[in-house]
């Protein structure tokens, strides 16, 4: 499962994300199109926030 596709199902927006982890939409949507990796200091919020492990969001397509 795609970042997208992650943040899609936690039924969020890329702008509403931002908020949560105090960064911009755009680099919600860098980390989503693999144009920059996730900071380590988002990692586990952003799991947290997506029902998911560190591990598993940072998986490549197809590895599942």
């Amino acid at each position: 499962m795609t970042l997208k596709e992650r943040r899609e199902a936690a039924g969020l927006t890329t702008a509403q994300v931002a908020k949560k982890l105090d960064v911009t939409a755009s680099a919600v949507y860098n980390w989503e199109y693999g144009y920059n990796g996730i900071i380590r200091k988002y990692q586990k919020r952003l799991a947290r926030l997506y029902g998911c492990t560190v591990d598993e969001l940072l998986k490549e397509d197809g590895q599942e």
